[in-house]
């Protein structure tokens, strides 16, 4: 009996051990990947000023939808490749989606689609033409999340109105719904663009971003934005972020993934070495004592 307790308990532990070790050392590179199939809808609301063409604003409430999918079949193990389109609207008649540019109610602010590759880790831009199709933009920094294990830094972040990477800048840690996000401030001011076809201006914005340090994913934005002509005057301002229920969805899921990480980078290798190394040993002594004894 001693023999096969000394042979089983030996087996286990050596096979716990090795858990462990691959737990703490390989899943860690597997796991901390971007998902093959993202597919997200981001909801965001607010308020908006737009030129009257007179020198004046109009007012009034604004939703913006953004659509983000994976597109699998050009994505590979090391880079994911993704397809957005977003709309800025009118919030009236209770609309829900984005609409044409025909809506009768002229509810259409701005509509845009774009095409963007990153590195599966670390979250920053790709830039190659094996990814991306030829009308894609050139594009650096991080782009629609930041890296697994964010630190409290500056990182570069890609901002599509200034068209250039600009500094995400760390500024605090705060709380949504139990979890621990940080949050990083982005600050563009007078960018030369254009503001409608033909038409020079410049753009400034002031962007919190709300990290979940242990995914790198968005939890919440917001964001107090302004696009003038070349004399000044307000194009288009905006004030807007995640609504509730959007941040709400997004702490959820942070952490519920940050729980399934956590499960497997440091649950499994603590508890495989605190049982298997001791089951490992007892086997071995139980098998030496065997074999002294007989």
């Amino acid at each position: 009996m001693r023999r096969g307790l000394g042979i089983g308990l030996s087996v286990l532990g050596g096979f716990l051990v090795v858990l462990a070790l691959l737990a703490q050392f390989w899943a860690p590179g597997q796991l901390m990947k971007t998902p093959l199939d993202t597919d997200s809808l981001t909801l965001l609301d607010g308020t908006a000023e737009l030129s009257d063409g007179t020198g004046g604003t109009n007012a009034f409430p604004v939703k913006a939808f953004s659509v983000t999918r994976a597109d699998s079949e050009r994505s590979d193990s090391d880079v994911i490749v993704f397809q957005n389109s977003s709309c800025l609207v009118k919030d009236e008649g209770g609309i829900d989606e984005c609409v044409s540019a025909n809506d009768p109610e002229e509810r259409l602010i701005s509509a845009s689609t774009d095409n963007f590759a990153t590195d599966r880790r670390t979250a920053e831009a790709v830039d190659d033409p094996k990814y991306l199709p030829p009308s894609a933009e050139s594009k650096e920094g991080l782009i629609n999340k930041w890296p697994f294990e964010a630190e409290k830094k500056t990182y570069q972040y890609w901002d599509s109105y200034a068209a250039a990477a600009v500094d995400a800048t760390y500024d605090r840690t705060e709380d949504v719904d139990g979890l621990e996000v940080y949050v990083y401030k982005v600050q563009v001011s007078d960018a030369p663009i254009e503001i409608s076809d033909g038409v020079q201006g410049t753009y400034s914005t002031d962007r919190e971003i709300w990290i979940d340090p242990t995914t790198g994913a968005i939890v919440n934005q917001f964001e107090n934005q302004q696009r003038l002509d070349e004399d000044g005057n307000t194009f288009l301002a905006l004030d807007y972020g995640f609504t509730d229920e959007q941040v709400a969805g997004n702490a959820e899921d942070a952490k519920s993934n940050a729980s399934s990480l956590d499960l497997v980078t440091n649950t499994v290798p603590l508890v495989g070495l605190i049982v298997g190394i001791p089951a490992l040993l007892i086997g071995i002594a139980l098998q030496v004592m065997r074999r002294r004894s007989a």
